[in-house]
């Protein structure tokens, strides 16, 4: 069932939370995202097989599938585009996705050569247009994967953040947004301080989208931050984060003593 972010009658943003059932299935918990700009659409990281017939029903319901403009992927792990051929099926939509990636993309896809729909994102982003407006491709490089993108859409002011911001949550709890940021940090920590490669990193993307207007930041797992208030505490605390080789030691790195 679709989540309304926005909707100013032209401009709407779409938000699934539950096309992962977490009480049937032993899959990560993903969402996954859909703008419609005057007739126009993107899907943002549309995920696997099993959240594809949902996202399509919705989809119809503001323009044909013929009609999808693109596939914007942060990243190209199965939870992100392994629906692709689907996609490429369905639509005449092109994916989005780093020029570090570009190749792999293909190993989701079966028998014709797509490859003429499948375009690289320079490192340094890009302005991809839709509809009547744009969608902003901002640098978001190891957080976690090498070459990674997260989407900034500035009519609804909202950040789609990829895997920075998820939290370890259920289908359910995912679908509310964030109401307390230290009691959240908790279903955050594990995850970043694993995932996200290091914290130089953090800080160089914390004083970049300080410089964006962002009234929500929404992750690809987990609970959204919605309000200045809640946006501010969670670019704060990346900021400021140890995470990923800041806190590997010779310890991780021994020969195993023992069978699985």
């Amino acid at each position: 069932m679709a989540l309304e972010l926005f909707n100013d009658g032209n401009h709407v943003v779409h938000a699934f939370y539950d096309l992962v059932d977490d009480q049937t299935s032993t899959a990560v918990q993903c969402n996954q995202f859909l703008i419609v700009d005057n007739g126009h659409g993107a899907l943002i990281d549309p995920g696997g097989n099993m959240t594809y017939t949902g996202l399509l029903i919705d989809m119809q319901k503001h323009f044909s599938s013929k009609d999808l403009n693109y596939i914007l992927a942060s990243h190209p792990d199965p939870d992100i585009i392994a629906s692709v051929n689907k996609w490429f099926v369905a639509s005449n939509c092109k994916v989005l996705i780093s020029n570090l990636w570009t190749r792999f993309v293909p190993h989701f896809t079966t028998g014709k050569d797509n490859s003429s729909r499948i375009v690289g994102i320079p490192d340094e982003g890009a302005i991809i247009p839709l509809g009547r407006n744009k969608i902003i491709a901002v640098p978001a490089h190891f957080m976690h994967a090498e070459g990674n993108f997260q989407f900034y859409d500035p009519v609804a002011k909202i950040l789609f953040s990829g895997d920075l911001g998820a939290s370890i949550v259920s289908h359910r709890q995912a679908a509310e947004p964030v109401k307390n940021f230290a009691e959240h940090i908790k279903f955050m920590d594990g995850f970043h301080r694993r995932y996200i490669v290091c914290g130089k990193v953090c800080r160089y993307w914390a004083q970049m989208v300080r410089q964006l207007d962002i009234e929500q930041i929404v992750p690809q797992h987990g609970c959204r931050f919605v309000g200045k208030k809640l946006v501010n505490e969670f670019i704060n605390w990346i900021e400021q984060l140890e995470c990923g080789i800041d806190l590997m030691t010779q310890a991780h790195y021994q020969l195993p003593r023992r069978a699985t």
